[in-house]
C-alpha cells in the first residue's frame, strides 16, 4: 500500500461533496448519479427522487426520470443494503445484492426462531417464487404470496409468510429471484431478476463505488455503517479489502488511519476547504453513506435531531460538507452560522426542484 499521507476532514468532506455531485451539480440522468452515490436508499420514493434532482444540473432534473429509468432498465429497485430498499444501477446491481447477502443471517438460529423459516425453507420459497414470476409476470404482494403457497402446498409457509413476509422476501432479492416491479393501483408488485446481468469483481466494484463516494473509510465502517449493520463475518471484510489492496492508499486523518482509491489520492491532496451551502432531502445518501454517528458530519449532541425516532433520517443544511442544522416545512433550524443568503438560495432551487418533480420535497 502507498505511502501515508496526511490529511483533514475539511478537505475529505470537501471532496466528498465533489465526488457526489453536490458542488457543482452534474448533467447526468439517474443511473448515472445513482452509480457515483453507490445505490440511493428509496424506502420513500420522493426522497429517493429529490436524492438524485439535488446532484443533477435542473435541466436534467425530471419528474418521470426515475420512472422512466426503472421501465428501461437502466436503474432496479430492490432491498439490498442493510436490507433497506435501493434504488441501483442495473449494470452493477448484482455486486451489491452479493455483498448484501453476505451475512447469510437467515443460517442463525436466533434469526430462524424469530421468523419461523429454516434455510430449507427459504430455498423452496425462492424456488415457487421463481416459476410464479417467470415469463415477466408482475404480481403483487398478495398475488406472490397465493402462488407460493399454491406451488408449495405447504400451510406451513403460509403462515411464515403472513408474519414476516417482507424479512422472508429479501434474501430472494439478494439471490435476483425478484425486484420490485412498477406500482399497481398504489400497490407494491414484484418481478423477475433474473434479467440483472453477473458482475466478474463484485466486491472490488462495491467498494470502488463506496470509496469513491465516502472514502476514505475502513472495512469496519464501510460494515457497520453502510453495508450490513456489522454483520458480515470478519474474514469475509477482510478478504474484500486484501483483494483490492493494490489500488489503495492509506491516509492519515487527524490522528487516524484510513484507506481510500489510490487513484483519487492526488485529487483529494489538492481540494482544500469548502464553504458551500446545501440543503439535503431526508434519507439523503451523504449522510447514510458518512454515517450519523460520524462525529465528523453530525455534531454528536445534536444527532437526535438528525437521526429521529422510526428510523427517520432528516433534511440536513450542510456547510463545507458538515451537518450545521435542519430543514423542513416548519423552517429551518441552524445551530451554526450560516450566510442568510445562502440558505435563501438553496430555499429557492428547492422550491424549482419540487416544482420541477411534482411536488416532492420535504
Amino acid at each position: 500500500m502507498p505511502v501515508v499521507e496526511t490529511v483533514t476532514w475539511d478537505q475529505i468532506l470537501a471532496w466528498r461533496m465533489g465526488r457526489q455531485f453536490l458542488a457543482p451539480a452534474v448533467a447526468g440522468g439517474p443511473a448515472y448519479v445513482t452509480g457515483r452515490l453507490a445505490g440511493v436508499q428509496a424506502q420513500v420514493a420522493s426522497a429517493a427522487k429529490l436524492t438524485i434532482a439535488l446532484r443533477q444540473t435542473e435541466l436534467c432534473a425530471d419528474s418521470d426520470a426515475v420512472e422512466i429509468a426503472l421501465d428501461v432498465r437502466t436503474l432496479v429497485k430492490t432491498w439490498a443494503m442493510r436490507g433497506t430498499l435501493h434504488l441501483l444501477p442495473a449494470d452493477e446491481a448484482a455486486a451489491y445484492l452479493e455483498l448484501s447477502a453476505a451475512h447469510r443471517n437467515w443460517e442463525r438460529g436466533s434469526w430462524q426462531r424469530s421468523f419461523g423459516a429454516t434455510p430449507a425453507d427459504l430455498e423452496t420459497i425462492a424456488a415457487a417464487a421463481a416459476e410464479a414470476l417467470a415469463g415477466g409476470a408482475v404480481l403483487t404482494r398478495e398475488e406472490l404470496t397465493a402462488e407460493i403457497v399454491d406451488r408449495t402446498g405447504s400451510a406451513h409457509l403460509a403462515g411464515v409468510l403472513g408474519s414476516g413476509w417482507g424479512t422472508l422476501l429479501k434474501p430472494l432479492a439478494w439471490w435476483r429471484v425478484l425486484c420490485f416491479g412498477p406500482p399497481s393501483g398504489g400497490r407494491v408488485t414484484f418481478t423477475s431478476a433474473a434479467w440483472l446481468p453477473p458482475v466478474p469483481d463484485p466486491a472490488g466494484t462495491v467498494l470502488r463505488a463506496f470509496l469513491g463516494a465516502y472514502g476514505p473509510a475502513t472495512p469496519e465502517l464501510f460494515d457497520k455503517v453502510w453495508l450490513s449493520r456489522g454483520n458480515t463475518p470478519k474474514a469475509v471484510l477482510r478478504s474484500w479489502f486484501a483483494a483490492l489492496e493494490g489500488e489503495l492508499a492509506e491516509v492519515e486523518v487527524e490522528g487516524e488511519r484510513r484507506v481510500m482509491l489510490a487513484a483519487h489520492l492526488d485529487e483529494l491532496l489538492a481540494t482544500g476547504p469548502s464553504t458551500a451551502v446545501r440543503l439535503l432531502g431526508p434519507f439523503d445518501a451523504y449522510v447514510l453513506g458518512g454515517g450519523t454517528t460520524a462525529a465528523e458530519i453530525v455534531p454528536p449532541e445534536r444527532r437526535k435531531e438528525v437521526s429521529r425516532a422510526g428510523g427517520w433520517i432528516s433534511p440536513v443544511v450542510l456547510r463545507g460538507g458538515r451537518v450545521v442544522g435542519v430543514w423542513g416545512k416548519e423552517g429551518v433550524t441552524l445551530w451554526d452560522d450560516v450566510p442568510a443568503s445562502a440558505v435563501e438560495a438553496e430555499m429557492s432551487r428547492h422550491e424549482r426542484l419540487r416544482l420541477l418533480l411534482g411536488g416532492s420535497g420535504p
